[in-house]
């Protein structure tokens, strides 16, 4: 049998009564200078209640100066070292009717969401694919033309194609190449655009050169580039 002796306080001092006289907070002094408080109400130390009424002051006497620090064991209140706030978020979902209600929740919605399909974004392309511009393609007509020697039907097919790009309805106009690229002359107002017409019209009237077809082709660029709808 262990026996063990309780020491006798040599003063009590009540700290802190209720409105019907009963102590609240008492002050146990023993010889040795040691010094006890015994609370009964531990919502003194709430963190409401130290925030927004006199229990703050009233904690803070118990301690100042007399300690020079305080340290809080929260051991019992479930925050171990190990623990976390996600977990113990975790483990209130599992344990509350509240938390499986959530769960339920999340899993419908995952659910409503897979079978929905709905796509995060346009789709996009995995190849990269560019056009080519008007020039290139002129010039890979003019170069496979020249390739097979039809270097005369090479140039009167660009003739053709510049004048369907620069017609209202975009589509092929039937009629005389010639005199069409002479009405061209006063709508060029750059000395640039009045070259390239001549030099594709002297192209078009005389039998045409391999190395004539490209210089065709840049003619017909440059009028697009003068004439084209802006």
């Amino acid at each position: 049998t262990v026996t063990c002796t309780v020491p006798r306080p040599i003063a009590v001092d009540t700290l802190l009564r209720t409105r019907g006289d009963r102590p609240v907070a008492l002050g146990l002094t023993y010889e040795d200078g040691r010094r006890v408080v015994l609370v009964a109400d531990d919502r003194l130390f709430a963190n409401r209640a130290l925030r927004t009424t006199g229990a703050g002051p009233f904690a803070l006497r118990l301690v100042v100066p007399r300690y020079a620090a305080v340290v809080f064991d929260e051991l019992h209140h479930g925050y171990q070292a190990s623990g976390s706030l996600a977990g113990e978020t975790l483990d209130w979902s599992l344990r509350s009717p509240w938390g499986w209600a959530v769960w339920q929740v999340a899993l419908v919605g995952l659910v409503g969401l897979l079978a929905g399909g709905i796509r995060f974004g346009p789709v996009r392309s995995a190849i990269e694919r560019r056009r080519r511009s008007p020039l290139e393609h002129v010039r890979a007509l003019a170069t496979a033309l020249a390739a097979a020697r039809g270097h005369d039907v090479a140039v009167r097919l660009m003739v053709q194609g510049l004048r369907r790009r620069l017609s209202r309805s975009g589509r092929a106009v039937r009629g005389d190449s010639d005199a069409w690229l002479e009405g061209l002359g006063p709508s060029l107002q750059s000395e640039r655009g009045r070259a390239a017409l001549a030099e594709l019209t002297t192209l078009t009237r005389r039998p045409t050169r391999a190395d004539e077809v490209l210089e065709a082709a840049n003619a017909v660029e440059t009028l697009w580039e003068e004439l084209k709808p802006r």
